[in-house]
């Protein structure tokens, strides 16, 4: 049976893209992207799901309401959404909104998000796009890569599902780094989504984080 897959984003959704043409492929484990919402008007990804037929929802954060009232709020109208839709799987795919509240317990092994370095280093508040890359140059790092996850009640703090490693290279700028972390976050996502969905059509089997023994 075919499940819905929301995908969530902020800005370009190149990562987005990265499902789609999976999609396209059908190598998304049986997923199916049902919709795409984004937490503010106009961004590039938004107009990439539309181009491609695919309903797109904008919800944005309350901004007058103090941060912790603000993440509950705007997670459980995401949460109705999800609900409305019929939705089966979240992907945070450049998603800056942090989830909190009810929809972490309802989606509880279903929500995944991709980051771009090797947590837990270099993860948490503040530690997004370009920002990560900085930090990892400035810690004179020898590699870096992606991270895909189950978001949880923290901030990059969820069960590491599969890492993608790139070496860091002495010629390298953020924006050089970036580019070769990226083109490894569009294998990843789409490989955690088949992982996860398969999990959830299979829930009798043991399922194990990438390269360990540890079961998710």
């Amino acid at each position: 049976m075919c499940k819905n897959i929301l995908v969530c984003c902020s800005g370009r959704g190149s990562n987005l893209q990265a499902l789609m043409d999976a999609q396209a492929k059908k190598d998304l484990g049986g997923g199916e992207i049902t919709g795409v919402l984004s937490d503010r008007p106009g961004v590039y990804a938004l107009e990439r799901a539309q181009g491609a037929g695919i309903p797109t929802f904008v919800l944005e954060p309350d901004r007058s309401l103090p941060r912790p009232q603000r993440r509950r709020e705007h997670s459980d109208r995401i949460l109705k959404l999800c609900r409305d839709e019929g939705i089966d799987l979240i992907v945070h795919a450049g998603f800056l909104s942090v989830l909190a509240g009810e929809i972490l317990d309802v989606y509880n092994g279903r929500i995944i998000n991709i980051h771009p370095a090797l947590l837990p280093k270099y993860g948490g508040q503040g530690m997004y796009g370009i920002h990560v890359h900085r930090a990892v140059l400035a810690a004179g790092e020898t590699e870096s890569g992606c991270t895909v996850h189950l978001v949880d009640q923290g901030i990059d703090s969820g069960t590491i599902l599969l890492q993608r490693k790139v070496p860091v290279l002495p010629i390298d700028s953020p924006e050089l780094l970036a580019e070769r972390v990226l083109y490894e976050e569009h294998i990843a996502i789409a490989e955690g989504v088949r992982m996860i969905l398969h999990k959830i059509n299979y829930p009798s089997v043991k399922y194990y984080r990438s390269g360990t023994m540890e079961e998710i």
